[in-house]
């Protein structure tokens, strides 16, 4: 939990505005505001924008209110404001992803409009960005995409085990809690009990691409492997380009920037070239030794475009199927297309041990991404 660091006094006196302005808001209703706040980055505009809509907004014909007056306290303010506090939020709403509070000062207690719903992220450029491929996007839409790629939340899929535990109500009777119980009440059978399997997270890898090639891409997939870090411990990451580095503890920071930089700094290869089947086939030497990806997902990210023997990529990708549970290639050169075919030799290679291939050349591919992630089994 992070704390207010000294913007309580700045959100309790945007409660007293909204108040002032006719909402109906109660001393309560501000302090759950500033405690629902202190769960997120409280220097995030859009963090505050949200929490206050959700827990000092009532009915729906107060949203048009609501949106004028945030727009007024924190972003309509001048240059050389004293208060610092509302000079970080509103910088923060145009760095990364942008804050929109629509125009509603021509009917405040109207209808609210489509744009209104969509409220948060700038909707127009936000769908933009889903969709707009990133080597084609500028240094500014790239600092957004990151911004939006860090709310992600990608979380490893789960396995069962072959443990049980306790359940209330399940397809299969614990015979032997039966009997003790029954031993223990002499003889006297009571209730029937159940059991079921436990789950386990599945341990997910990330093998990232980082050569010269895939500059337009390898930042934005190193920041959507962090959030999978970040959401779990059971996730490593690792990047090549000549050579294998694992950055898993690079990513251990609570800093977005502070985590890139040290994973940057210790990819002494990065922008390079590329030999695949000798990195993978690193990785597999060591997953001998550590039992490291053993039923593991694996995320190899790469174009394909390998500077290596093709016979090396071939033998280390039959070891590395062997041992993954699935191995998922991520190839941006794939867009959208629904009947990719392989055109890179290390595709065409690699294509027989490959259990999916994605793109992950934009946003939206990212989600989906997330989305499957989620769901292999």
């Amino acid at each position: 939990m992070s704390s207010l660091s000294g913007f309580d006094e700045l959100l309790v006196g945007f409660g007293q505005t909204l108040r002032q302005a006719g909402l109906s808001i109660g001393s309560d209703d501000i302090l759950t505001f500033c405690s629902g706040v202190t769960h997120l980055d409280v220097t995030d505009l859009m963090n505050v924008y949200w929490v206050g809509r959700a827990t000092l907004v009532r009915r729906n014909d107060h949203v048009p209110i609501y949106n004028v007056i945030f727009k007024q306290y924190f972003l309509d303010i001048h240059e050389s404001a004293v208060d610092e506090r509302k000079r970080t939020l509103r910088a923060s709403s145009t760095a990364g992803a942008t804050l929109e509070i629509p125009n509603t000062e021509q009917g405040l207690p109207g209808e609210i409009s489509p744009d209104e719903v969509k409220l948060g992220y700038l909707a127009s450029t936000s769908e933009v960005h889903r969709l707009k491929a990133f080597a084609d996007c500028s240094e500014e839409e790239i600092r957004r995409v990151r911004k939006l790629i860090s709310h992600f939340r990608v979380t490893p899929p789960q396995r069962r085990t072959h443990r049980s535990t306790r359940s209330k109500k399940a397809a299969r009777l614990d015979l032997r809690r039966m009997v003790r119980e029954t031993m223990r009440n002499l003889g006297e059978p009571r209730a029937l009990a159940y059991k079921k399997r436990k789950l386990k997270l599945r341990p997910l890898v990330f093998i990232l691409d980082v050569s010269g090639s895939m500059a337009d891409y390898s930042r934005n997939l190193l920041q959507f492997a962090y959030c999978a870090r970040r959401a779990n411990a059971k996730v490593d990451v690792f990047c090549f380009g000549t050579r294998l580095t694992r950055i898993t503890r690079a990513l251990d920071r609570r800093n977005a920037d502070e985590a890139m930089r040290l994973a940057g700094e210790a990819v002494l290869d990065w922008d390079g070239g590329t030999r695949i089947g000798d990195s993978l086939r690193q990785f597999t030497r060591e997953a001998r030794r550590s039992r490291l990806g053993r039923g593991a997902i694996v995320v190899i990210c790469s174009d394909g475009l390998d500077r290596g023997e093709p016979a090396a990529l071939s033998d280390s990708m039959e070891s590395l199927s062997r041992i993954a549970h699935r191995v998922i290639w991520v190839n941006p050169h794939k867009g959208d297309a629904a009947d990719y075919v392989p055109s890179s030799m290390g595709m065409i290679v690699a294509d027989p041990y490959i259990d999916e291939v994605h793109s992950g050349h934009n946003l939206a591919s990212l989600e989906r991404l997330a989305d499957r992630l989620a769901k292999v089994g």
